[in-house]
């Protein structure tokens, strides 16, 4: 399509200026540290809602080309009518400053996916989970609403969280969410599950984790029992860390030179994979320079605004 428009797959089609409540999480420093380039290339790796998309369509313009991702196509449809939107607010009868915008039904592991090297600008990723996809019971992400052990991300991929969840062996079972959850009661956890099995929502399962890893302190009384355990599932089933490493390795090889690529993660496990690809980058590989020592966190009221903000870490770093 021409200049100034926006595409959208076969598929994924605009649902009549639907809104969501969502707010991106560290915009403005998101924002500053991609340095957006008028007329520039740019790849929002993880589109969801279209909070960040929408920023860095605005400081484009025309004819810059912003090419935005996910996995989710319900995500997709959304963030394809707030950019329509944002083009359809410019004032009438003035030439349209409004980058071209392409939205793919595509997993973040496969940003290099059709891009000639050297090519793009800037990349963007929000990694985890979206409140799209946590709000709605029926995607199983949630343990504070009942639903189906579902967690696909991706609502076309062939393992779910009931899988896991009834299949694996014990052994296994307890692997998965002591390696991705970071659960100390992880063996505990996978006996009273296979012991219980089949399990079919979200609520018999956290009621199983919460009685099987009742806190052990009065940190641990601050978060849900069965916290960690959820998130060890999601992150299985969708190969979170793994598509953040592609990512991550292919990254370098699609940007300009001085081209950024900016993380934003949520838990140890992903930033320690964030940092160590910048260090290599810098330090042994030499095709980075690490903007970000130490990892970018929301102000206090940010994450008083914005409760998800609270565990929000950015990294950033610029091919050289």
């Amino acid at each position: 399509m021409g200049e100034g428009s926006t595409e959208t797959p076969q598929g994924v089609g605009h649902g009549g200026g639907r809104e969501a409540n969502h707010v991106p999480v560290l915009l403005k420093e998101a924002i500053d540290f991609l340095a957006v380039r008028r007329g520039g290339t740019y790849i929002d790796a993880t589109v969801g809602l279209g909070g960040h998309s929408y920023e860095i369509a605005k400081r484009l313009g025309a004819p810059g080309h912003l090419i935005g991702l996910d996995k989710d196509p319900a995500a997709l449809e959304i963030a394809g009518e707030k950019l329509v939107a944002g083009r359809s607010s410019l004032v009438a009868g003035e030439p349209p400053d409004w980058p071209t915008v392409t939205l793919l039904h595509r997993s973040f592991a496969d940003v290099a996916e059709g891009q000639r090297p050297g090519t793009i600008d800037g990349i963007l990723a929000d990694i985890g989970v979206s409140s799209l996809q946590l709000d709605d019971a029926t995607r199983g992400f949630s343990f504070q609403a009942d639903g189906p052990l579902d967690m696909r991300m991706n609502p076309q991929s062939e393992r779910t969280a009931e899988q896991v969840v009834n299949h694996l062996d014990e052994r296994e079972l307890a692997d998965v969410i002591y390696e991705f959850g970071e659960e100390r009661r992880s063996r505990r956890i996978a006996r009273a599950i296979c012991r219980s099995r089949p399990i079919q929502s979200t609520a018999q399962l956290a009621d199983l984790v919460s009685a099987a890893a009742r806190p052990m302190n009065q940190a641990e009384r601050r978060i849900h029992p069965a916290t960690r355990t959820f998130q060890a599932l999601r992150i299985f089933v969708n190969r979170e860390l793994d598509d953040l490493k592609a990512l991550l390795e292919a990254a370098p090889q699609i940007l300009k030179s001085g081209g950024r690529v900016v993380v934003i993660s949520f838990h140890s496990l992903e930033d320690r994979i964030v940092k160590d690809a910048f260090r290599d980058g810098e330090k042994k590989y030499k095709y980075f320079r690490v903007l970000t020592k130490k990892p970018v966190t929301a102000s206090e009221e940010e994450s008083d605004r914005n409760p998800r903000a609270r565990s929000a870490k950015l990294r950033a770093a610029e091919k050289v």
